[in-house]
């Protein structure tokens, strides 16, 4: 049977995951790298949005959210290590229906200011970010090293593009908080074997 096909875009922090939850899982798929400014036809025909991440199944069923894939990913290993189970309790849950929700949110305005109209001052937004999710994680990663206890689970997946994405903005802002906890927990997943090989550029 034919692997499945992921449709992806490198440094996208949605595709980042879904293929960070594929390698934790140990599936074997493949991979189409997608242009934002010239996305394929073959992708827009079976998922006419036009975002990625997109996984085709061999059985044609197509999964166009990346919890979905991360989802389907680990229930291929049949729960590898319990990694979605230990993200649906109901703190981690919560955690990322924050990064999702209020933190992209207030990441976007953040760091493209000039695409919203509703956008306010940057340090506002900045402010937001914090203290919608940074320091809730914070609370968390103090008492447990990962979202899923000793080691991580697809709550930790799932979270840490978005927390990448935001320190790249400012560097020096995200170092002056007080949030010890949160950036080991970065820096981990940063230096991990997991991240460098789901950013692989794809051989041409």
């Amino acid at each position: 049977m034919p692997a499945p096909l992921l449709y992806t875009y490198r440094r996208c922090p949605y595709a980042m995951r879904a293929r960070m939850a594929l390698l934790q899982a140990g599936v074997t798929y493949q991979t189409h790298e997608v242009s934002l400014r010239d996305k394929p036809p073959a992708m827009l025909a079976v998922s006419p949005k036009g975002t990625v991440p997109v996984l085709v199944l061999p059985n044609g069923v197509v999964l166009e959210q990346s919890l979905d894939i991360m989802r389907w990913a680990f229930e291929q290993s049949g729960d590898l290590d319990h990694g979605w189970a230990r993200s649906q309790t109901p703190t981690n849950v919560g955690l990322q229906q924050a990064c999702d929700g209020d933190f992209k949110y207030h990441l976007d305005r953040y760091k493209y200011p000039q695409r919203f109209a509703d956008a306010m001052m940057r340090e506002y937004h900045f402010q937001q970010a914090v203290a919608v999710l940074l320091e809730p994680l914070e609370q968390e990663l103090h008492i447990q090293p990962q979202l899923g206890g000793v080691s991580p689970c697809a709550a930790d997946i799932g979270i840490f593009p978005f927390v990448r994405q935001f320190v790249a903005v400012d560097p020096e802002w995200f170092e002056a908080l007080p949030l010890p906890a949160v950036k080991a927990w970065l820096a981990g997943w940063l230096g991990s074997g997991l991240f460098a090989e789901a950013m692989k550029k794809p051989v041409l």
